[in-house]
């Protein structure tokens, strides 16, 4: 899970650098995230339905198998372009082909994870085990951007790799991981097994772990509660809202970097990787420390994680100097780093034991969804004013507050069922 999520977010933060030295459109650049979240939203509840029957380590092999094959395409396509080999253009277009098979086959792995560990652990243990398992990939979203910069490798005699070099690196570590996973975990087979898969949401920058995926995989019950049901509407509402605006501003942050302090592709690297370090720290901040210490209820969470991230998304648009533009995202990386455990734990409050899995998978499919068109958005806005999508992301937020404020439950306070 680790490797994953820092291979994917070490590849998204040189990606605006890299679109930039190709001469493509920035639309491109997010357009290749988007096709691949939408694929994983689709995929991953039937790779987590197959791990139940044709075994974990199969799955987990498989998603493996996507990521590494996926970034070693990209990765080879990409410095096809970077040597003229091929134009910009078709090296993106056959970017967005290895991100597809990312979105397809890499979701299988994270569900089979999961299951594996719940079916490995005791009832006491197994949710303490599976929310350290989503912790790997929270830190993965730090370690990823911290060490993309440094991945950019060296001249191979007249073979430029440079800024695909980040590519070439996760696919290695994703290789030895599916080889150790081969070697040193049992082979399960199709079996019945008490644990199920749960699907995870798209491993992206600022797309921390909520839990619902382990609420999904350890709850019993079998109510189903669909998105407009009259306890959870106005959470499902928040989150989706509330993701887009994180994801709106999260993909147009590279860019952000490059222009407002005219920097070449090359050299924005450390600087971006500088403000992604910020913004996630700030996010694992709010959500392994500040929330356990205030103990806030679910409500008081999103009200509190709106106020500051709507301050923060607009700090960020209109500051002029790299540390003006790190603390304005790490301000709004915190909000949000409140907002998404809120609108968790609280669609979860809404609904009684046996809807517990139903809320928690409409709540990830919120998450996941949040990242197919929010990127495309955020650089769409991007390219028409540059503080246009972190100025429409706080108004945004700030709306949303005021609904928040009239329609968010108290804890305990259920809502009637929807007919």
């Amino acid at each position: 899970m680790l490797t994953v999520a820092a291979g994917n977010t070490a590849l998204q933060s040189v990606l605006p650098a890299l679109g930039r030295s190709l001469g493509v459109p920035d639309w491109q650049v997010a357009a290749a995230f988007s096709v691949s979240a939408l694929l994983w939203v689709i995929a991953a509840p039937i790779w987590a339905r197959r791990s139940d029957r044709q075994g974990r380590k199969a799955m987990i092999l498989l998603g493996l198998a996507g990521f590494s094959g996926s970034l070693i395409l990209c990765g080879v396509v990409l410095a096809a372009g970077i040597n003229g080999l091929i134009s910009g253009t078709a090296a993106f277009l056959a970017f967005i082909v290895g991100r597809l098979i990312y979105g397809s086959f890499g979701a299988a792995a994270p569900p089979a994870v999961q299951a594996l560990v719940a079916g490995k652990t005791t009832r006491h243990e197994r949710t303490r085990a599976l929310t350290l398992l989503a912790s790997a990939t929270g830190l993965g979203t730090i370690i990823g951007p911290a060490l993309a910069p440094y991945l950019v490798l060296p001249d191979l005699g007249p073979v430029r790799i440079g800024l695909a070099g980040p590519a070439f690196v996760g696919a290695t570590f994703g290789l030895v991981v599916m080889a150790a996973v081969y070697r040193y975990i049992p082979n399960d087979g199709a079996m019945g097994h008490e644990a199920r898969g749960a699907a995870s949401a798209y491993p992206s920058i600022g797309n921390q772990p909520s839990g619902a995926s382990v609420t999904a995989a350890t709850a019993h019950g079998h109510e189903q509660v669909g998105y407009l049901d009259a306890r959870v509407r106005a959470w499902m509402i928040a989150g989706l809202v509330m993701g887009h605006a994180q994801a709106m501003t999260g993909q147009a942050i590279g860019f952000l970097v490059i222009d407002r302090l005219h920097l070449s592709p090359a050299a924005a690297l450390p600087p971006t990787g500088l403000v992604l370090i910020m913004g996630a720290g700030a996010a694992l901040l709010a959500q392994w420390g500040l929330i356990p210490l205030l103990n806030l209820d679910p409500r008081r969470l999103v009200l509190a994680g709106l106020v500051i991230s709507a301050i923060g998304t607009a700090a960020t648009g209109v500051a002029g100097s790299l540390y003006g533009i790190a603390l304005g995202y790490a301000l709004a990386s915190l909000g949000f780093g409140f907002t998404r455990p809120g609108f968790t734990a609280g669609a979860s409050l809404a609904v009684g034991a046996r809807a517990q899995g139903s809320v928690a998978g409409k709540v990830t499919s919120i998450n996941g969804a949040s990242f197919i068109l929010g990127p495309s958005i955020g650089v769409g806005l991007y390219q028409l004013a540059r503080p246009l999508p972190y100025l429409t992301a706080a108004t945004a937020l700030a709306l949303m507050l005021g609904y928040a404020w009239f329609t968010l439950s108290a804890p305990g306070v259920e809502a009637e069922p929807a007919a």
